[in-house]
């Protein structure tokens, strides 16, 4: 089975083709091939399985994204390459509640210590509890990028009994459990804060916190003695609980709360708690077979959860580790990190309002986990789709890398079928700029939307869409009000009386060619070519510093007559939007 897919193989799909290639062009080739390989060696002719975890404790951002993309990514190569596998989502949605966020009443502090599930959800949500209010945009957002998933609550798990075994199992290990543990909180102890490593640095890595939670105690701290188990008050509901007792034969448990109350009950019979994180993780890996799975950067320290789940996980539940590798920090384009306990950082649900399914996917696609890169929300996403718009043309003409023709591939489509598309995918700063100058009028946008490319008009705006939304939305959402266009009521009498001669036979150029380059071409040949009439050259002449300079003060003239700056949105589209008639107008024509 390891040799399935060669590293030279294409494989074809309805969404599209993505060409297996070295290790060198495509990541997510390398990993499947490697993924493929330790299943076969593990567990021959079972399903792969890849898996993420993701608590959800506040807004699930777009780090913790890249905790489900990464082994997205790989689970979907291996369905396209016909091999069974299956994409494990955990929601660890049974962790105590640890804090208050920011923006939320800090009332909500006496829920600390309570699983996520009981916690009420924040003022004015529909949902029944914190987690489910957290988790909601984000499984919607899921399935808007085309994600599948096997979603397991660890609420249920717990809940239902159905970890009673390995409870049990790990409470009779305690001691070797805890032998484990010591080595590595006298590593961590010895080594202290990495150097180097600063306050933003901490930030970042807590917003890449993925499966579970990484600074979760290792139940080291109890006074009689170690326990890998804590469970939640049958009177306050919280975890703030000292196991005092606990017999291994009879599975009798004894526990005090801070609350006052105390409480004795059979852990074989008893679903109100669960494992510490540390030993949690590794349980789950064997529960569940996991045999490939990434992790943040805050989980590759000494002593974390993952390089101690590695120990635990061999020594202890007698299994192996999932392979997979460390995944870096996602930011947003001004803004240097993220974290996701400090509230107020956009989540994937609000990137989909401003940009299409398979453009994020993209992003995420393209760069190996170990890079960081950042999503933009400002102005520079229409630099991020020209990109987009640039590779679909070079895929369009066969012209494109290998490895950005897989990265395209996997974001326009998955091993199911392709995602939802925009039928005509105008540029997209060319739509934000309409709409702006529209305020977001229909008729006014389909106008001139439809004279873009006389001999192709655009019909209806449904042939624009979803993309058009998009735009319009980040024209709503993020444009900054200083940058908004507000085109001139009335022509500026004052400015036209102080023109020269050579400002306003520039002006009557343009006036007279108007109507004979009323297109997006043609426009843009116009703006550019009057500077070239005026000084006596072809269309077609080479720009020369002269002439540059002699079209860059034609623009700001315009810009200056039609919407009272020196600058604004690409002049071809500006006139579209302003129309013939009120162009003369302003103009003075």
């Amino acid at each position: 089975m390891a040799g399935a897919a060669s590293s030279t193989a294409v494989i074809k799909r309805k969404c599209g083709t993505v060409a297996q290639t070295s290790a060198e062009t495509d990541w997510v080739s390398r990993l499947a091939d490697e993924v493929i390989a330790e299943a076969e060696r593990r567990a021959p002719g079972k399903p792969v399985v890849c898996a993420s975890g993701l608590s959800p404790s506040g807004p699930i951002h777009l780090g913790n994204l890249r905790e489900v993309m990464v082994p997205h990514l790989v689970a979907d190569e291996i369905k396209r390459r016909g091999i069974p596998c299956e994409h494990v989502l955990s929601w660890d949605d049974y962790d105590r509640f640890r804090k208050v966020p920011a923006g939320v009443d800090p009332s909500w502090s006496e829920h600390i210590g309570k699983p996520l599930t009981s916690v009420p959800a924040p003022p004015g949500s529909p949902h029944a509890s914190w987690a489910e209010h957290f988790k909601a945009p984000m499984v919607e957002a899921l399935d808007a990028l085309g994600v599948e998933v096997r979603a397991i609550s660890q609420t249920e798990q717990y809940t239902s009994g159905a970890y009673r075994e390995q409870i049990l199992f790990a409470m009779r290990e305690r001691r070797r459990i805890d032998g484990v543990l010591e080595r590595y909180r006298t590593k961590q102890a010895e080594q202290g804060p990495e150097p180097g490593v600063g306050e933003d640095d901490e930030a970042e890595r807590a917003a890449v916190e993925g499966s579970g939670a990484a600074s979760e105690d290792d139940g080291g701290a109890g006074g009689a003695g170690y326990y890998p188990y804590k469970p939640y008050c049958g009177a306050c509901g919280r975890d703030t609980t000292t196991i005092t007792s606990y017999d291994d034969e009879t599975t009798e448990l004894r526990y005090v709360c801070e609350c006052g109350h105390e409480e004795t009950v059979k852990l074989s019979e008893f679903d109100r708690g669960k494992l510490v994180w540390k030993v949690d993780w590794p349980m789950r890996w064997v529960y569940e077979g996991v045999v490939f799975e990434p992790a943040g950067v805050d989980h590759h320290s000494p002593g974390s959860s993952w390089v101690v789940g590695g120990r635990l996980v061999s020594e202890i539940f007698g299994g192996t580790r999932p392979i997979g590798p460390m995944y870096a920090f996602v930011g947003i384009t001004g803004m240097s990190k993220m974290s996701s306990s400090r509230g107020g950082v956009p989540i994937p649900a609000e990137a989909l309002e401003i940009m299409e399914a398979p453009v994020l996917r993209w992003l995420y696609a393209r760069r190996r986990p170990n890079q960081s890169f950042k999503v933009a929300f400002d102005a520079e996403l229409q630099r991020t789709y020209d990109e987009w718009d640039a590779l679909a043309r070079k895929v369009a003409d066969g012209a494109v890398q290998p490895a950005d023709a897989a990265a395209h591939s996997r974001a326009v489509g998955t091993a199911s079928g392709p995602l939802p598309a925009t039928p005509r995918p105008l540029p997209y700063r060319m739509l934000a700029s309409v709409v702006d100058i529209t305020t977001g009028d229909e008729e006014q946008t389909l106008r001139i939307l439809s004279d873009l490319d006389p001999e192709h008009p655009i019909r209806s705006l449904d042939e624009t869409r979803p993309r058009l939304d998009r735009a319009a939305c980040w024209v709503a959402t993020r444009m900054p009000e200083e940058q908004r266009t507000r085109v001139r009521d009335e022509p500026d009498a004052e400015l036209l009386a102080s023109l020269d001669d050579e400002a306003r036979a520039s002006l009557r150029l343009l006036l007279d060619e108007l109507d004979g380059h009323w297109s997006l071409d043609g426009l843009t040949s116009l703006v550019y070519g009057v500077p070239k009439m005026r000084a006596g050259l072809p269309l077609d002449a080479k720009p020369t510093p002269e002439l540059r300079t002699a079209q860059r003060a034609f623009f700001a003239l315009l810009y200056g007559l039609l919407v009272g700056r020196d600058t604004g949105p690409r002049l071809p589209t500006l006139l579209l939007a302003v129309g013939a008639d009120r162009v003369r107008e302003l103009l003075g024509g």
